[in-house]
């Protein structure tokens, strides 16, 4: 992570502010250990408080999350960056293409995942907001 920060005054001159900035690479972030694709885990990197954002690439035959699940709390958007992401949901299955945008709302289930028979590897954006821990309910179908 690189850091730049601005110390001034306000146009108003009343008060002073400090304006800070992140660069954080990917690459330079440790993949997170047990998770059925590889999954880093960008916005801790990066200072982010107010919403979780992971950075998952998932090969053919992985899923995404560890399980089919929703979250009592937090709302889920997955931005395909690259290939083909599957979401599996109780009311069908959703193809999400490079540069599409799924979302699901807070206590709905899904579970996202490359499949089998894939060709290349799905690279996803994932955010979370809030950034809650343990809110992840494992859902039966």
């Amino acid at each position: 992570m690189h850091e730049f920060g601005v110390d001034g005054l306000l146009p108003t001159g009343l008060r002073t502010m400090h304006m800070g900035y992140r660069t954080v690479d990917p690459a330079d972030v440790k993949p997170v250990d047990d998770r059925p694709c590889e999954l880093r885990r960008l916005g801790e990197a990066g200072g982010v408080e107010t919403m979780a954002i992971n950075r998952f690439v998932a090969a053919p035959g992985e899923q995404i999350p560890l399980t089919y699940h929703f979250h009592e709390e937090q709302q889920e958007a997955f931005y395909v960056l690259s290939g083909t992401l599957t979401v599996e949901t109780p009311d069908g299955t959703k193809t999400v293409g490079a540069e599409q945008l799924f979302v699901a709302d807070p206590e709905s289930p899904h579970r996202a995942y490359n499949p089998t028979d894939a060709t290349e590897p799905v690279t996803v954006l994932a955010l979370g907001a809030p950034p809650v821990s343990g809110d992840a309910v494992p859902y039966e179908s």
